[in-house]
């Protein structure tokens, strides 16, 4: 089943590349940034509401909070360069570089979570850094 979640993430990522190119057209990113940001942090308080999840925020050792708010401010610092390079760019170049995550990630998680690296994986990698040079150059 994650597999689904992964694509239903994929999709929605590919629609944010379109909906902010249109959307940050004569606009400053940052403020950009900030209104996306609002509207995401009340998407994400209402689902949690909803679902019933902030019941359990007492249960939260300082290791999980200190690691949710780290990657909150990478996930900020993302969105900013994003949309800056969006402004800048095109899409069909902006948004697949950006997918280079997916190698930095796999190369992080070996090092830092010591997550095995399978030929399938390093193919993939090695792959996906491959045409992120050929998008930038």
């Amino acid at each position: 089943m994650w597999w689904i979640y992964a694509l239903l993430s994929a999709l929605f990522a590919a629609l944010t590349a379109i909906f902010a190119k249109v959307g940050i057209k004569g606009v400053d990113t940052d403020l950009a940034t900030a209104i996306r940001t609002v509207v995401i942090l009340i998407l994400a308080w209402g689902i949690a509401f909803f679902r019933g999840s902030t019941s359990t925020i007492s249960t939260l050792s300082k290791q999980n909070i200190l690691f949710l708010c780290l990657s909150g401010i990478a996930t900020g610092l993302s969105w900013i360069f994003y949309f800056k390079a969006l402004q800048l760019g095109k899409v069909s170049q902006v948004a697949p570089v950006d997918k280079m995550s997916v190698a930095i990630a796999i190369i992080l998680a070996v090092i830092f979570l010591g997550e095995p690296l399978t030929m399938k994986t390093t193919v993939g990698a090695l792959l996906i850094i491959g045409g992120t040079f050929v998008l930038i150059f």
